[in-house]
């Protein structure tokens, strides 16, 4: 069955063919839609077409597609059962490991989507103050609940009328934000870095993240890192722990158990209580199987220093990149952790340069994107990267003839 086959039969039972941030139809016409398999830092799309994978399933996967411990710790606990009628050891264990790894964390709480854990962490956040409004930076995702969807289709404006935005890495523009709603912020919720898409990636100022936790003691609210998208890409430990700034909540997910579905919430012993008071749940929310993807992934991580290899590769691949965009007469901009990384062409307005070069790419074998981040995994190989500087130097060659 072909990609576009695929596609016209989906029109007839999926709303639109495809929804949400895996639409294909949002990019460029040679970007596939269906995705056939992936084994280590490849895939290979329903017709057949193999790329070097720079999206990493858009970050669930970072040690590589199918990893074999991974993959062991999953089947065996398969083998026993996953959707039982209440959690197996495994959920005891992960969180116990999730404790020993992260240093702000004291206790966890287990779910499925990054959505669930942001959404979740503000809940915790407004039963320990008893309040109500979020600071939040404007343009950040936090997901696709209505609270925080980037489309207000569906939604209604009381879902985001306790949401006071304030600019990422501007001290004063957080100050002024909780001042307009003084004596009711119950939370703080940042991202460790500036990943919003269409846009140049921004490094946390580190004055700015000290500043955010001690605004938010001062208030005596929650501090929230939304490490959905860059945790265990950056640290470990938490992304924001380089900066000695540990937060009251954390929100994870994406390469959390590579490519297998949970997410959780971790907090300070100051929070338990209001932890407790919630109901938050889900059907699938306490499958073991991907507990146990998640133990061997975090232990992976922790035991090979995958987060070493994969700032290795993605410095080898930037460096790369601005060597070739320069040979080319291209001036392009490259922002974000080597580890989340993502390239932008200077002038480019509409995306027309983007747009073309990363549908370059996949003709030449590397799968990128165009307006949003990009991920490294462990499992990119410095001769993995050469081979893919091969097919973006391809790239750059035809988006310059291209454009004259």
């Amino acid at each position: 069955m072909t990609d576009a086959e695929l596609r016209r039969r989906a029109m007839k039972v999926v709303p639109g063919g495809m929804y949400g941030h895996l639409n294909a139809a949002l990019f460029a016409p040679g970007f596939p839609q269906f995705f056939a398999r992936g084994e280590g830092c490849r895939q290979w799309d329903v017709d057949g077409r193999e790329y070097i994978d720079f999206m990493c399933s858009w970050g669930p996967v970072v040690l590589g597609h199918r990893h074999p411990r991974v993959e062991a710790a999953a089947a065996e606990q398969a083998a026993l059962g996953d959707c039982l009628n209440g959690p197996g050891p495994i959920m005891v264990e992960l969180a116990e490991l999730l404790v020993d790894t992260v240093p702000s964390a004291d206790w966890a709480m287990f779910s499925k989507n990054g959505t669930d854990a942001t959404t979740q962490a503000l809940m915790v956040a407004r039963a320990a103050t008893g309040r109500t409004k979020v600071l939040v930076a404007h343009g950040a995702y936090h997901g696709a609940d209505p609270w925080c969807t980037p489309s207000l289709s569906g939604t209604t404006p009381n879902e985001r009328a306790d949401l006071v935005e304030f600019t990422y890495n501007s001290l004063t523009s957080l100050e002024a934000a909780a001042a307009t709603v003084e004596g009711d912020v119950a939370a703080i919720i940042v991202t460790p870095f500036k990943h919003d898409s269409f846009e140049d990636q921004e490094l946390v100022e580190p004055a700015f993240a000290r500043g955010a936790r001690a605004l938010a003691d001062r208030l005596g609210a929650a501090l929230v890192i939304d490490d959905v998208r860059a945790g265990f890409r950056i640290d470990l430990r938490g992304s924001w722990e380089p900066y000695g700034v540990r937060p009251d909540l954390t929100a994870w997910s994406k390469a959390m158990a590579n490519g297998y579905p949970i997410a959780a919430v971790t907090g300070t012993d100051a929070l338990r209580g209001a932890a407790q008071t919630l109901y938050s749940t889900g059907s699938f929310w306490f499958s073991a199987v991907a507990m146990a993807a998640a133990k061997a992934t975090i232990e992976t991580l922790r035991d090979t220093g995958g987060i070493g290899s994969m700032e290795r590769a993605g410095t080898q691949l930037r460096e790369g990149l601005y060597a070739q965009a320069k040979s080319h007469g291209f001036v392009v901009n490259q922002t974000g952790p080597v580890t989340i990384p993502w390239l932008s062409f200077d002038g480019d307005a509409d995306l027309s340069v983007a747009l073309y070069w990363s549908d370059a790419c996949l003709r030449h074998g590397v799968y990128i994107h165009p307006w949003h981040n990009w991920f490294m995994s462990a499992a990119h190989t410095e001769a993995d990267v050469t081979r893919a500087l091969e097919g973006t130097d391809q790239a750059f060659a035809e988006t310059r003839a291209h454009f004259g």
